[in-house]
């Protein structure tokens, strides 16, 4: 897989590229990751990317024919044969669409992302009609730039390429991760799997050696070997963190009946964290 990344600040990237995963995918030849400085498509002596915005305001925007000729230099697909080449490109921007794991999964999916990222304020709108196959935004907040946000989506999409982690349900039973199917009942090693696939959910508490610290122990459920007792434990859990922080999401999954139970005991306040 490739991202080129089309940025005012190249160095920028220097940093989050070349540690743990993003490192380790790099060096193994599962993902190729190169950026662009915007101002090298620039055509006066200034090297300038940006003007007033028309109908006046503060602030300036990022100029369309930099990004053109960029876009352009990297030889991607006309907009009506990306599909079928598995490449997109994408510009970042506070007025985009949120960035979900759904989102992650669909790019990992591709071969070639290019990413254009938003500076000042804004991008000249024609980028995004002529250029972009979709906008996209990582939350409900204002960044300086797209920078940051291009290193959290690379980042989220290679932990996604297969063979990129080194257990690969790493990235399935976890948070926004997806839900059990068939076979999931059984880990790679034989044995009955502890976990739930979260489904959508927020992932549930983790707790290492040793048992007891500070005077808090770990949750009696898990500290025996019963499988069934582990996976209700981390259920629950998984549904009690999702209520108290992004209630949001149980409106967007579906939801079983061990759940609604679970569920109503929570809200009437029945729960014991400790069982």
């Amino acid at each position: 897989m490739r991202f080129d990344i089309i940025t005012i600040f190249p160095g920028f990237f220097t940093g989050p590229f070349d540690h743990g995963i993003l490192k380790r995918a790099r060096t193994a030849g599962l993902v190729d990751i190169a950026t662009h400085d915007l101002r090298s498509f620039t055509h006066d002596r200034h090297r300038t990317v940006d003007d007033r915005p028309f109908g006046g305001g503060e602030g300036m925007v990022l100029k369309a024919q930099p990004i053109y000729d960029a876009v352009q230099s990297l030889r991607i697909a006309p907009k009506a044969e990306r599909e079928r080449q598995k490449e997109t490109v994408i510009l970042l921007s506070a007025q985009g669409q949120p960035f979900t794991q759904a989102v992650a999964q669909e790019l990992a999916a591709t071969e070639r992302v290019i990413i254009i990222c938003g500076r000042y304020e804004g991008v000249d709108e024609r980028v995004n009609e002529l250029l972009c196959d979709r906008e996209i935004s990582i939350g409900d907040y204002v960044l300086s730039g797209g920078e940051l946000a291009a290193a959290v989506i690379v980042d989220t999409v290679v932990r996604l390429l297969p063979g990129a982690l080194g257990n690969p349900d790493s990235s399935r039973f976890e948070s926004f991760g997806a839900e059990d199917t068939a076979g999931d009942a059984i880990s790679a090693d034989g044995l009955p799997r502890s976990t739930y696939g979260a489904g959508g959910l927020l992932d549930y508490p983790h707790y290492t050696r040793p048992a007891e610290f500070m005077g808090v122990p770990i949750p009696e459920a898990l500290a025996g070997g019963n499988h069934e007792a582990v996976r209700r434990w981390r259920r629950r859990m998984a549904l009690k963190k999702t209520l108290e922080n992004r209630p949001d999401l149980l409106e967007k999954i579906e939801i079983g009946e061990e759940d609604r139970e679970i569920l109503a005991e929570l809200r009437g306040g029945e729960d014991s964290d400790a069982t």
